[in-house]
């Protein structure tokens, strides 16, 4: 990496900007694959994070005498870096989340259209705080939570919703997550024996 040392600070600049918004956003993917339990994607995602860190951090302490703006790309970077792995992350769209749905007038119709969907569900009567109300719950792909939510407005505008991740199921849409086998984090520390 001679060639950077002759590179103006200008596009140094750029490239560490750069760096940095690739390695935030790997490791904003990084964190949500351990999180759901996914190992080897977070084990990949963290060797390539590292590698493009060491990267940028090299560039911005070997060349940071000759300007601060190589510091501010580096911070500029991070920040954009979370914002960026923040939508790569809802793009990807995995998992599964359960949806819950609340309707005074329409439930019964709304399970029934989300049912030919294709979607497991089941529909509830409750009572609410102005009457009689029904609740549809249903397991979906995240990706389709928001057609499956767009579906019930079209049925009933003035519906209740909310949606949660799901970390377990036995039926219906099947979970691809795995528990990992041990602790993890800073927890991990105090329940070493």
């Amino acid at each position: 990496m001679e060639w950077l040392a002759t590179v103006p600070i200008w596009v140094l600049c750029l490239i560490v900007f750069s760096l940095r918004v690739i390695d935030v956003t790997l490791g904003t993917l990084r964190t949500v694959a351990i999180v759901k339990g996914h190992v080897q994607p977070a084990v990949v995602l963290g060797f390539f994070e590292l590698i493009i860190w060491v990267a940028a951090i090299s560039q911005v302490v070997s060349r940071l005498h000759e300007s601060w703006w190589l510091a501010l790309a580096y911070a500029g970077g991070f920040a954009a870096g979370n914002g960026v792995g923040l939508e790569a992350e809802r793009l990807l769209a995995r998992g599964v989340s359960g949806v819950r749905i609340l309707s005074q007038t329409s439930g019964n119709e709304i399970a029934r259209i989300l049912r030919g969907e294709g979607h497991s569900v089941t529909a509830f009567p409750g009572e609410g705080e102005s009457g009689p109300v029904t609740m549809v719950y249903a397991m979906a792909p995240r990706r389709s939570t928001q057609r499956m939510i767009a579906a019930a407005r079209s049925i009933d505008p003035n519906l209740l919703y909310v949606v949660d991740p799901a970390h377990e199921t036995n039926g219906g849409v099947q979970l691809r997550l795995r528990p990992v086998p041990h602790a993890t984090g800073w927890r991990a520390v105090f329940k070493k024996k």
